[in-house]
């Protein structure tokens, strides 16, 4: 007898952030029939600089989003220091934008408006508890207190705790902890950071600082290796007494934790794919990951429909699509992450004083061009593994300039 208990559909993505979104989205505009499923009420608290590059950006419009509405605050002013000190600010002289802020909240449910507009059924909270493979006919997502749901292809997007990428088998080699503050900014304070932000590259080897402008809020964090919590907890709260924001009300204050993929690690398993931060899929450098889940979530909610629709090679390629679009660009933030843990004050030299470096910073930021492509070139390639064979060094050129 047919299972009369389970909700049927071509596809069934799980966690509504901006993956899941891309993914329910692109699945439904290919025709597929799609549900997406949220744990929590839209919109939610989460915890993100919520800095939008050039590559996001463009996703975000080509969902048929306003990004001007969307947006808190474009940035087109950079600050940068070196443990708090040796300050040095750099602007684009056309004032055209470096970066857009967001907050999250707000990114994520006009994502899954978009989606919804595309004709994607939205549950919110519907809390996953497991998903399981239904032979070739699909994957069953169990469901908390209600019918299950069968899919032809599920997409896993539900973050790093995530239940699909357990199922998929998911490995991860950098783990790092975030630690941030959504800080209310007075108007005088918030004057002081319009059209600006701050990077700090931090004491603890591999961590940085920031502050994104987001009219009167500040959104402030640290991060670096999970192993060296206390001492991220240290430089996290020093960083914001040392910025003037300790006194501050805090609308949020939270830690998070992003991991990295594993190189050959599987993003997939029979009919089930993992995208976003639930794949690994962020910049192991930066730590970004709203550009990367955006990207796999197209490919997998692209990937789903076309196998939904009878193309299993779809499912078959998607592994290699994830490691043509992100392999190299991964591969380019664990070398910079391993000079920038070795060197800091490279990074901060460089930045601070080398000509055409922050035109090059812009031109990555906008997407007109990647950090794997520098590297390729052959002066760079000696140049960082001379920088990277050196010892871990702080040199002191002389005082501190006034903040």
């Amino acid at each position: 007898m047919a299972d009369t208990s389970m909700r049927e559909f071509d596809v069934v993505v799980i966690g509504a952030g901006p993956a899941g979104a891309a993914a329910a989205r692109s699945a439904a505009v290919a025709g597929a029939r799609v549900c997406l499923v949220e744990r929590a009420e839209l919109p939610r608290y989460k915890t993100c600089g919520g800095g939008l590059v050039g590559i996001s950006r463009d996703h975000i419009s080509g969902a048929g989003l306003d990004l001007a509405q969307l947006a808190r605050a474009e940035v087109d002013a950079l600050t940068i220091t070196l443990d708090g000190r040796y300050r040095v600010t750099r602007r684009r002289r056309d004032g055209s934008p470096i970066i857009a802020m967001v907050m999250r909240p707000e990114l994520d449910a006009a994502l899954v408006d978009a989606a919804r507009a595309a004709g994607v059924e939205v549950r919110t909270s519907t809390v996953v508890t497991g998903v399981r493979d239904d032979g070739p006919a699909g994957a069953v997502v169990e469901i908390r207190g209600g019918p299950d749901l069968r899919a032809s292809v599920v997409v896993g997007a539900d973050g790093t705790s995530s239940r699909a990428a357990g199922y998929v088998g998911v490995r991860c080699d950098q783990v790092d902890l975030g630690l941030e503050a959504e800080i209310k900014a007075p108007a005088h304070v918030a004057a002081r950071w319009e059209r600006r932000m701050l990077l700090d590259w931090g004491p603890v080897p591999g961590s940085y600082g920031w502050v994104f402008p987001k009219g009167d809020v500040l959104t402030v964090g640290v991060i670096g290796a999970r192993e060296d919590g206390p001492a991220l907890r240290s430089y996290y709260e020093r960083f914001v007494a040392q910025l003037g924001l300790a006194d501050l009300p805090r609308l949020h204050d939270s830690g998070h934790l992003t991991r990295v993929r594993a190189d050959g690690s599987p993003v997939r398993r029979g009919r089930v794919l993992v995208a976003g931060d639930a794949a690994g899929l962020l910049d192991p450098w930066t730590r970004e990951g709203i550009s990367f889940a955006l990207r796999s979530g197209r490919l997998a909610g692209s990937a789903a429909a076309a196998a939904a629709g009878g193309d299993q090679g779809a499912l078959d390629a998607y592994p290699d699509r994830v490691d043509a679009v992100f392999g190299p660009e991964v591969t380019a933030g664990r070398t910079l992450l391993g000079l920038f843990t070795r060197r800091p004050e490279v990074m901060h030299g460089l930045m601070a004083g080398f000509p055409g470096a922050f035109g090059l910073f812009t031109r990555i930021i906008d997407g007109r061009s990647t950090v794997a492509r520098q590297l390729a070139r052959p002066g760079v390639t000696r140049t960082v593994a001379a920088l990277s064979r050196q010892r871990n060094q702080r040199p002191d050129p002389g005082p501190a300039p006034t903040p």
